[in-house]
């Protein structure tokens, strides 16, 4: 896995972290059809030429059998074509990036894990156009693939002219307040925002800050409690809505629940140092769809039959919302098609009626 553990996006390296202990978790119970796992962790701070750098190094000196659940769509794509002229899967890229599932004839090595952000973009947009039929919207996006892929889904699904303004930032950029401002002066009642946890702390926070309250939507790949709500201020994100398709260890709706149980007892004994939001959860789920596609890969561990197998996946990863299953075909290579929509309380976020 390349993933950011350093730099403006390192609140990422909790997925790497828990990715990498829940292997240890498998060796020690014997490991799968006898055999032991090795995770690699290369940080490559979220920069393509670093990302492609790390992975030459792990294909060609380290020989991993696959790169997992690599983070980032600029990241992913700088080693998208080298990865599929090797032969060596990419598989469970952390990204929704619309080229992910466009282009599979050309890439076949490469499998995206994210629901694409097209079908984020549309559920928080039929959400506007339902709640909030004569919002006003200010959008402020990540200037690349991924961003671009939120926006063309949220545009196909809200009423044309809705949008007053758009605003792109570069994830390296050090803060977003100018672009919030500007949002702000449009004359804007409702802010969405698409980006990595950094950014949209520093988006809501200056929201609130400048004295404009509107109501706000943020991505789910920065809805973690403790590396974007809490540095932007608890009770500055009171009501924020955001997607969703992974339970939520803050949320006391799960506490009964076994997964959620079994996940918490984990981590207290795998990973104690790691915040318990959704990007342990997200690092847990990568790792356990990995260890299933090598349980039926059998004693074919070749790097063709692996692909083969993530075309061919039937079943439910346990921190996963209820109803969203992973069914994967030959056709059908997304693995979410579905997401539920959340609202933060103020200490939690809660799931919102269907």
């Amino acid at each position: 896995m390349t993933l950011p553990l350093t730099g403006a996006a390192a609140a990422y390296g909790a997925l790497g972290r828990t990715f990498e202990a829940y292997f240890a978790e498998v060796n020690d119970a014997g490991g799968v059809n006898g055999r032991k796992i090795r995770a690699f962790l290369a940080d490559d701070g979220f920069a393509p030429n670093r990302s492609l750098e790390q992975v030459r190094r792990l294909v060609e000196r380290d020989q991993v059998l696959a790169i997992v659940g690599q983070t980032g769509t600029a990241t992913s794509l700088a080693t998208r074509k080298y990865l599929n002229d090797a032969k060596v899967p990419q598989i469970f890229v952390l990204s929704g990036a619309p080229t992910y599932t466009n282009d599979i004839e050309q890439y076949p090595w490469s499998l995206p894990w994210l629901p694409a952000y097209r079908i984020e973009g549309s559920v928080i947009a039929k959400h506007i156009a339902t709640a909030r039929p004569g919002a006003k919207l200010g959008v402020l996006y990540q200037n690349d693939d991924a961003g671009k892929g939120f926006l063309t889904g949220l545009k196909a699904a809200i009423r044309a002219g809705q949008i007053v303004k758009e605003e792109s930032f570069e994830a390296t950029d050090p803060t977003v307040d100018s672009q919030v401002l500007s949002l702000k002066a449009a004359g804007a009642d409702t802010l969405v925002v698409f980006g990595i946890p950094k950014s949209t702390a520093q988006a809501l926070r200056r929201a609130f800050d400048s004295d404009w309250k509107p109501q706000v939507y943020i991505s789910s790949i920065a809805v973690s409690i403790p590396q974007v709500l809490e540095p932007a201020g608890l009770d500055k994100c009171k009501g924020v809505i955001s997607t969703a398709y992974l339970k939520d260890p803050a949320d006391p709706a799960w506490a009964d629940d076994t997964a959620m149980k079994e996940f918490l007892a984990f981590m207290k004994k795998r990973a104690p140092q790691v915040p318990l939001d959704n990007l342990a959860a997200l690092g847990v789920s990568i790792a356990t769809a990995t260890v299933q596609i090598l349980k039926q890969c059998g004693k074919d561990l070749s790097r063709q039959n692996v692909v083969n197998q993530t075309m061919n996946l039937d079943m439910e990863l346990p921190l996963v919302l209820p109803g969203l299953r992973v069914r994967t075909s030959p056709k059908q290579r997304e693995l979410f098609t579905a997401m539920r929509l959340q609202e933060f309380d103020g200490a939690r976020w809660a799931l919102m009626r269907a």
